[in-house]
Formats: C-alpha cells, structure tokens, sequence
C-alpha cells in the first residue's frame, strides 16, 4: 500500500479575525436597530477557508418583540482580492438570491437567508448570512473513500438511501418550470444567441483561460477539443443547474440531505451537467484511494445506478452521458489548475515543471478521451 498523501499546507484567509468579528458585530447591531441590542457570542473560521468564498459560523443573540432570543448563523464572505480565488468572480449577491428562490419553488431544503450585504463598507468584501443547519457532511480531507468515516462505514443500504436521496435533489432542480425567466439572473448578458450548453462550455473555458494564464495547459486544451469533437446532436434544455452538485457540499441526517449548500457556480444548463458531476465527483475520491492503495468503494455512486434512480424520479432519460462525464471531469481539472497556481503563488508547493501534472485525475482524463476509463472500472467494480 502507498503511504497516505500528507495534508498540504494551504494558505487562508489573512483577515484579522478579531476585526471581522467586531465589525460584524456592528454591521447586526446596524442591521437589527439599537433596541436589539445584538451581540455575537461565539465565531469561529473553519480551518481551510480562503480558497474560495469564506464560510464562518457564529452565534448571536438579540431582543426581538421583547423577548431575548439566540440565533445560530452561517456567513459567506468573498475571498479578499490578495487571496488568489479559484474564479474570478464572486457574485454573493447571486448566490444569495439563488438560494432564496430554490427554497421558494422546491422543496430542496437549503438554509434559510437572512441577509444579503452587497457593500465592501463592512468587511472590504460582499457577504450574506444564514442560518445554520445541523447535519454532518462527506469529508473531502482526507476523503470519505479512505476509510475511518460514516460514510465509509456505512451499509450498503444506507448508502443506497444516500444516493437515491442525493438525486432526488438533482431531479428536483429539474423540475422547476420556466428556469429562465425564474432565474433569470443566471443568464449571462449578450450570450442570448447561445444554447444554454454553449454558453456554459464556453464559459468554462473562458475560466480555464484565465486560471493558467500565460502558461497553458496542454492536457485541458485537449480535453476541450475533444468536447468539441463529440458534441452532443441533441442539446437538452435549460435547467437550474446547481454547479457544485457532490455531496460533500450537503449535510446529511440518517443518510439523508436537510441542507444543500454551496450555490456559487449555479447557472443555467442541461440537467445532465449536475448529474455527471456528482457522479465524477464520487469517481474522483475513489480513484484517489485506489491511488494510494486502497479498496476504495468503486461501488458507491454507481453510474448506472445513478442514471436508473435519477430516471426513475423525474421521468427524464439523460442523454449523452459519456460527454457530460468527460465535461466534469475537464471542468475539474480547471479547478487543479487553479489551485496549484494558487498554492505556488503563497510559496505552499512548487508548482511542477509539467503544469498537467498538477492535475491530480490526468490519467483519468486520458483514459476517457481513450474510451477505456468506463470499461477499466467495471472490471474493478465485479
């Protein structure tokens, strides 16, 4: 068995957290009037924030129609400017109306949000607050396929209760009627002569454009021909698409999800983004442990499995799934392009002489492009 990786050293946020306290503090204080008389009794900063939007939980309490009450919160928080993000732009503003909306046409259960603070008089950067919900949820560090955790050790029932679960939520994203006119602020303006699929690859690609900036990567620009290469001849509809559809962004109650969390690469595109996301996703971790030289659980989030429930549940066959699949999958890479040039940037890890080899899933990549990743796993899967 190959050693386990080493966690590497990830540097976060700089924000004073003394200060962001305070002036939250005065920022609910404002917000609430002074006959509330607000005050945060407890704040924490997750460790691992910075990379992305920043997560931080806290405690507040206020007198509200005479009465003393505590609240526990949720705030996201744009990355500083300084903080080299993993995209280029965090519209809070979106993420927070997006989740308002998916709570008024589903019943997806996502937090409720209180606040939204479009401003940087506050923090320096936009943010909103929500409540907290309690769960727990798949780790990414180290990963849930490693062994030592719930969902590792759970059943095979309640693992399948997990997944029929997690794509009921999917589905339900596809129900919602008329996406575009209801969400309509996750089109992108001027991009109207586009197919929603169109416009999401190419916005994709615009990301991985500006993520490697002057130094390419070979492999993805591969990748993308390849896409290009195997359009799909039917393009589906629009639906809300998620954007972070894994379950390593949802909080979990006996296997099953009460809060989906993580709305920020939310757009419009054909449910089939979604679906193959959270099926690579599991993918990802999995071949990670195999990596390393362990079992993993090849049989967790089945491909097929998944594609029968989600059918099953929304009465929509999905099309074209090898595409989508190799879609996340390059989507993927992006992020390790990103992430790799943000940890070289802070002097975390050197940035290899190959960028392709940050890339954590190349082989796979390769190996979908080649046409025998599918096969390779279903040998491993009996």
């Amino acid at each position: 068995m190959t050693d386990a990786p080493e966690v590497q050293k990830l540097t976060t946020s700089s924000r004073d957290r003394n200060e962001t306290r305070a002036s939250l503090e005065q920022w609910l204080i404002e917000r609430l009037g002074p006959d509330a008389d607000a005050r945060i009794t407890e704040f924490v900063v997750p460790e691992g924030n910075g990379m992305s939007s920043e997560t931080i939980l806290f405690d507040a309490e206020w007198t509200e129609d005479g009465e003393r009450s505590n609240h526990r919160l949720v705030m996201r928080l744009a990355p500083a400017a300084d903080s080299f993000p993993v995209f280029p732009k965090y519209d809070l503003t979106q993420q927070f109306e997006t989740i308002r909306l998916i709570a008024e046409h589903t019943d997806i259960p996502v937090p409720e949000v209180l606040w939204d603070e479009p401003g940087l008089e506050t923090l320096g950067a936009p943010f909103f607050v929500m409540r907290r919900v309690d769960g727990i949820v798949p780790r990414d560090v180290m990963p849930y396929t490693f062994g030592d955790n719930w969902v590792y050790d759970a059943s095979p029932e309640q693992l399948w209760t997990l997944t029929y679960s997690t794509a009921e939520v999917l589905a339900k994203l596809r129900e919602i009627p008329d996406p575009t006119t209801t969400f309509a602020l996750l089109e992108q303006p001027g991009h109207e002569s586009e197919s929603p699929l169109r416009r999401h690859v190419n916005d994709s690609r615009a990301w991985l454009d500006w993520s490697v900036g002057d130094e390419p990567s070979p492999l993805l620009d591969r990748c993308f021909q390849w896409l290009e290469d195997h359009w799909p001849e039917v393009e589906p509809p629009a639906t809300v698409s998620w954007g972070d559809a894994r379950i390593g962004n949802i909080m979990y109650d006996d296997f099953r999800p009460v809060a989906v969390l993580d709305w920020e690469m939310a757009a419009l595109g054909p449910a089939e983004i979604d679906l193959a996301w959270f099926i690579f996703l599991h993918r990802f971790f999995d071949d990670l442990a195999v990596l390393f030289g362990m079992e993993g659980m090849p049989n967790f989030v089945d491909r097929d499995e998944v594609i029968a429930a989600y059918t099953a549940i929304s009465g929509y066959t999905p099309t074209d799934m090898d595409w989508y699949l190799m879609y996340a999958a390059t989507r993927h890479g992006i992020v390790f392009t990103r992430t790799s040039r943000r940890a070289a940037h802070f002097g975390d890890a050197p940035m290899p002489d190959n960028p392709d080899d940050a890339i954590m899933h190349a082989p796979t990549l390769e190996a979908m492009m080649a046409g025998t990743y599918w096969s390779d796993l279903a040998a491993r899967q009996k």
